[in-house]
C-alpha cells in the first residue's frame, strides 16, 4: 500500500473543502457537473476515511466526521435541484471538514522521514553503513536497506545470471527483501545508492528497475555515494582532470539530487569536470556546486572504526596467521585489480605466480591474505574468456595448497584492519589503506624476482 503523508491527508480535505464551493455553484447551472463531482467527493472521502483509519484506533473521531460527510454528500445528490436544502448542507459540510482539517493537523503526528538504502554488492555497504546507521538511529527517520539484484554480462551486453547478496550483510543491519519494498508505492524521502553507471557497465548490471533515472521519479531526494575512494587531486591539475571524467560523467551523477564524495578538494574537482562538461557556464557551475557535497566517505568511516580486537577471523585464517607459540605472523594484504589483469593479460598472471612463490617461501614468518577484485571472475568471463581459464587454475592451485589465505568475501574491512601492511595492484583499497597509516607497495609487473 502507498505511505500516505499527512501533508497529503491535508490537501485532499482542503480538497473537499473547495470542491463543496464549487459543487453549490454547479447545483444552479449543471447538476450532472454536480452530480459527478458529489460522486468523486464520497470517493475521496472513503480513502481519506480508511487512510486515517490505518494509522490506528486514536482516529476514530475523524472517520465518524468522514463517515456523517459522506451521508450528507448523499443527501445532497439526492436533494440537488432544491436550491434552500442544497445551502442549508453546504454549510453544514463545510464546518464538518474545517474541524476535520483542524483535526488533522493537530491530533495526526508529524509523519517519520523514510529513507531507503538501495546497496547491490554486499562488498560494497560499507559505502553506505555509516550514513544508514545515522538514520537508524534517528527516531524521527524510518531507514530500510533493500540489497538489490544484479546481473553477469555477455560479451554483447545481454544479462546472463543473476546475482542477490541480501543474505551476506552483517548480522546487526535488518535487511528488506527488494520484492517485499514497493518503493514506487511507498515513495520514500530519500534513496541511498552506491551504483553508479546504470545499463552502461560493461561487466555487470543492477536490475532496470533500479536504474537511477527510474528511481528518481519516486522519491524527492535522490543521493548518490560512490563505492570506491580515489587517490587526491587538486582541481588545477589539468592532466588529473582528464582521468576524472570516468568518475565524475556518469548516470548516477546525472540523475541524483545530491552527490557525496570523499572530501572537498574532490569535491572541487568534480566541480571543475561537470561544470567544464556542462558548458563552462557561471549557472552551470552554481547548479554542481549545490549537488556535490564533499563531507566525506562513510568507507573511511567504517575502516577507522573497526578495531582488530573486534574482528572475527575464521579458524582456517587462524591456522595460516599463528605461529606455533600462538602470535601473530605479520600479515599482507595482497590487493590484485581487475584494471592491472586486463591491462597486462599473462604477464599479470606470471607477476601473480611470482608473487605466491616468494611468499610461500616465507610463509613460517608472514602470513599472505590474498584478496582479488570481487568482480575479477565476471569481468573475465565477460570480456577476457581466453585469460579467464588461465587465472582460474592459478587460483584454484593457491587455493588447495592452503599455505595462505584467500578471501573472497563480502568483508573488505576485515582484511584492511587484520592485515598489517599492503602489497599489490593500484586500485582505491591503497587510498583507504593509507587512512589506516600502515605500509603501502604498489606491485611492479615488470619485477618478477
Amino acid at each position: 500500500m502507498r505511505r500516505y503523508k499527512k501533508k497529503e491527508l491535508l490537501e485532499t480535505a482542503d480538497m473537499l473543502v473547495e470542491a463543496n464551493e464549487v459543487i453549490g455553484r454547479l447545483c444552479k447551472s449543471n447538476i450532472d457537473g454536480a452530480l459527478e463531482l458529489l460522486g468523486q467527493c464520497q470517493e475521496s472521502a472513503i480513502l481519506l476515511g480508511n487512510l486515517i483509519e490505518s494509522k490506528g484506533d486514536g482516529y476514530a473521531e475523524l472517520v465518524e466526521i468522514l463517515e456523517n460527510y459522506c451521508e450528507n454528500i448523499y443527501q445532497m445528490s439526492i436533494a440537488v435541484s432544491a436550491e434552500e436544502q442544497i445551502r442549508k448542507l453546504s454549510k453544514k459540510i463545510q464546518k464538518q471538514l474545517i474541524y476535520l482539517n483542524n483535526k488533522i493537523q493537530h491530533e495526526i503526528p508529524e509523519d517519520k522521514k523514510e529513507v531507503v538504502f538501495f546497496p547491490y554488492k554486499a562488498s560494497m555497504w560499507d559505502s553506505l553503513e555509516s550514513v544508514w546507521m545515522a538514520a537508524d538511529a534517528d527516531e524521527d527517520t524510518d531507514a530500510y536497506v533493500v540489497p538489490i539484484p544484479y546481473y553477469d554480462k555477455n560479451p554483447d551486453g545481454t544479462f546472463r545470471e543473476m546475482h542477490y547478496e541480501g543474505d551476506q550483510y552483517p548480522d546487526y543491519v535488518p535487511v528488506t527483501n527488494y520484492e517485499e519494498y514497493d518503493f514506487e508505492e511507498r515513495r520514500p524521502d530519500i534513496i541511498f545508492i552506491h551504483n553508479p553507471y546504470d545499463q552502461f557497465n560493461y561487466v555487470t548490471s543492477v536490475h532496470p528497475r533500479f536504474y537511477s533515472g527510474n528511481l528518481k521519479q519516486y522519491t524527492e531526494k535522490l543521493v548518490y555515494i560512490p563505492y570506491f575512494i580515489l587517490g587526491e587531486i587538486k582541481p588545477d591539475d589539468e592532466e588529473a582532470l582528464k582521468g576524472m571524467k570516468h568518475f565524475c560523467i556518469n548516470e548516477a551523477v546525472k540523475n541524483a539530487d545530491k552527490v557525496i564524495v570523499q572530501s572537498e578538494d574532490m569535491r572541487q574537482v568534480y566541480i571543475e569536470v561537470l561544470t567544464r562538461e556542462s558548458g563552462g557556464s557561471k549557472e552551470a557551475r552554481a547548479y554542481w556546486e549545490g549537488k556535490i557535497d564533499g563531507s566525506g566517505s562513510p568507507k573511511v568511516d567504517k575502516v577507522l572504526r573497526t578495531k582488530k580486537k573486534d574482528l572475527e577471523i575464521p579458524e582456517a585464517w587462524l591456522r595460516v596467521i599463528q605461529k606455533p607459540d600462538g602470535s601473530f605472523k605479520k600479515i599482507v594484504f595482497y590487493n590484485t585489480s581487475v584494471t592491472a589483469l586486463l591491462e597486462h593479460d599473462e604477464k599479470m598472471l606470471k607477476k601473480m605466480e611470482s608473487v605466491f612463490q616468494i611468499f610461500r617461501e616465507n610463509k613460517d614468518e608472514v602470513a599472505f591474505l590474498w584478496r582479488p577484485h570481487p568482480l575479477m571472475e565476471s569481468t573475465l568471463v565477460s570480456m577476457r574468456p581466453e585469460l579467464w581459464e588461465r587465472y582460474r587454475k592459478i587460483r584454484e592451485k593457491y587455493r588447495e595448497e592452503g599455505w595462505g589465505i584467500y578471501d573472497d568475501t563480502v568483508d573488505v574491512d576485515r582484511a584492511v584492519v587484520l592485515s598489517d601492511a599492503y602489497y599489490g595492484d593500484w586500485s582505491s583499497i591503497v587510498h583507504l589503506y593509507l587512512k589506516t597509516w600502515k605500509p603501502v607497495m604498489v606491485q611492479d609487473v615488470d619485477i618478477l624476482d
